[in-house]
């Protein structure tokens, strides 16, 4: 397996996934719905070749060269290099005038001999035959179908270093006309719709035989440019050597209440109602890892920079600065245009690219939420978790709770996931709507487990002496123990 000689895709994320890319020389199958990617994957591939000053051959049975051209264009790619032979049946019967004919009317082995002589023409290292449903329309029963493929795929085998891609609609249902067993590889593209938002593509390697790749979905996106794929994360391949010290929050009191601080690797959720103080709370960690020089990366689900840098000016903070600067990154993510797989590349991305030192995910609600699939995102973010974990990296998910003073809930239930809770709340006394701060989990070391009055000043965040001479704080509408509070509780 170690000797196998591999010829890479085109995209290096998918080579990734396969280990280094498909087996040379050898015949591969790509599937999938129309729609699914197949033909764009299928020129990505070719490209690369070309860019490499490999002769390749694309054949078309369904699309036209002027159609194929216009697919390259529309992603601003050139085809030079690449040799295009559009097959269809006007060409397989030489004698034949007719301007339209149906597939069904030619000879299913004519087809297959204008396709191998179109590969003896270009004698290239690369072909892409798209597609395969073409064929089967022109079979008479699965046994002939089966046949020719088997004589059209040792013929393939016999031409010299040359690795193809055959593509397949998945248009016949049930598939008596399976190509599974006969190709050596078979990667399977999806196309998902969602009630709301970007369709998700996702792909998975079904079968590499002798080659290593990684099993499972994998999110993958075509833009404007680019084909991305984006392996699914396993959080034990990935390592870091960075110090497991402790982070500090430059505010005394909530370091006291958290034992010293936050320790690298583990991961904090700040659960509380909306505008309580959660994002300004993490805004303040990234503040303070900013002023260390540490890389921070900060994924905004919800609110604007406009919005999160008028939080920061009002709270005397320098993040405008650190943004510009490059310390803080700060990117708007849109939960209905994203797939998690990119969403967790992205993340991956700032860690090991730019050694992220803190990642904050403002807020988890949206991000659950408006995707589909919640126990399986669940997964995705308890690996992702794991990773970051691994990497040395502390991260901050904000989780919004419904609710302002009674029955405040938590409508996610992911609370079991964090190394550390800190709970916000609204509280009344004495005729002001006032904040609560306390510590309700933490692993590893001790933490206070006193509640205290938590406030936004001009100055910054400001958290106060233990709250004492009330009960039932954390309800929203405390009472006064029988001593009552010898002073008024504030920061």
């Amino acid at each position: 397996m170690s000797d196998l000689e591999k010829i890479h895709t085109g995209i290096p994320e998918l080579d990734l996934v396969l280990r280094g890319g498909l087996p040379k020389q050898r015949i591969h199958l790509i599937e999938g719905r129309p729609g699914s990617g197949k033909t764009t994957l299928g020129l990505r591939f070719l490209i690369d070749g070309a860019e490499k000053g490999e002769k390749c051959l694309y054949v078309s049975l369904s699309e036209t060269i002027e159609e194929l051209r216009a697919t390259a264009f529309s992603h601003h790619w050139a085809l030079d290099g690449i040799v295009l032979r559009e097959v269809v049946p006007s060409e397989v019967e030489p004698g034949r005038q007719q301007s339209v004919l149906f597939p069904s009317e030619v000879e299913l082995g004519q087809t297959i001999a204008a396709i191998t002589d179109a590969v003896r023409e270009a004698a290239p290292a690369r072909v892409v035959i798209d597609s395969m449903s073409e064929l089967r329309m022109v079979a008479d029963d699965p046994m002939r179908y089966r046949r020719q493929i088997v004589a059209l795929k040792r013929f393939l085998l016999q031409q010299p270093n040359c690795t193809t891609l055959l593509m397949d609609d998945l248009t016949d249902d049930p598939r008596q006309y399976d190509l599974q067993g006969t190709v050596h590889g078979v990667i399977t593209l999806e196309q998902r719709e969602r009630e709301f938002g970007a369709a998700r593509r996702r792909m998975r390697v079904v079968k590499m035989r002798g080659a290593e790749f990684q099993s499972g979905w994998h999110d993958f996106a075509i833009t404007e440019r680019e084909v991305f794929v984006f392996p699914s994360l396993i959080a034990d391949e990935h390592k870091g050597e960075r110090p497991r010290d402790t982070i500090t929050s430059n505010i005394p009191a909530l370091d006291s209440m958290l034992g010293g601080g936050l320790a690298r690797g583990t991961s904090v959720m700040i659960l509380g109602p909306t505008g309580v103080g959660k994002s300004s709370l993490a805004l303040q960690y990234a503040n303070v890892a900013a002023e260390r020089k540490e890389h921070v990366a900060y994924f905004a689900f919800d609110e604007t920079k406009e919005t999160l840098l008028d939080r920061a000016n009002g709270l005397s903070m320098r993040a405008a600065d650190a943004i510009t600067e490059g310390t803080i990154f700060w990117e708007r993510i849109n939960p209905s245009r994203i797939s998690p797989g990119e969403f967790i590349w992205k993340v991956r991305r700032q860690v090991e690219d730019q050694g992220a030192a803190v990642v904050i995910i403002d807020s988890l609600n949206s991000y659950l939420e408006t995707m589909h699939e919640e126990k399986a995102l669940m997964l995705q973010m308890h690996e992702l978790l794991s990773y970051l974990s691994n990497q040395g990296v502390l991260s901050i998910l904000i989780v919004g709770q419904s609710g302002l003073l009674q029955d405040v809930g938590d409508p996610l239930d992911v609370a079991f996931i964090s190394d550390t809770v800190i709970l916000m709340r609204y509280f009344e006394a004495e005729g002001d709507v006032r904040k609560a701060i306390s510590i309700v989990k933490k692993r590893p070391g001790r933490h206070e487990t006193s509640i205290r009055e938590f406030s936004l000043t001009s100055t910054g965040v400001a958290v106060g002496p233990q709250l004492e001479g009330f009960e039932g704080v954390l309800t929203g509408v405390p009472r006064l123990t029988p001593e009552g509070p010898e002073t008024t509780a504030g920061p």
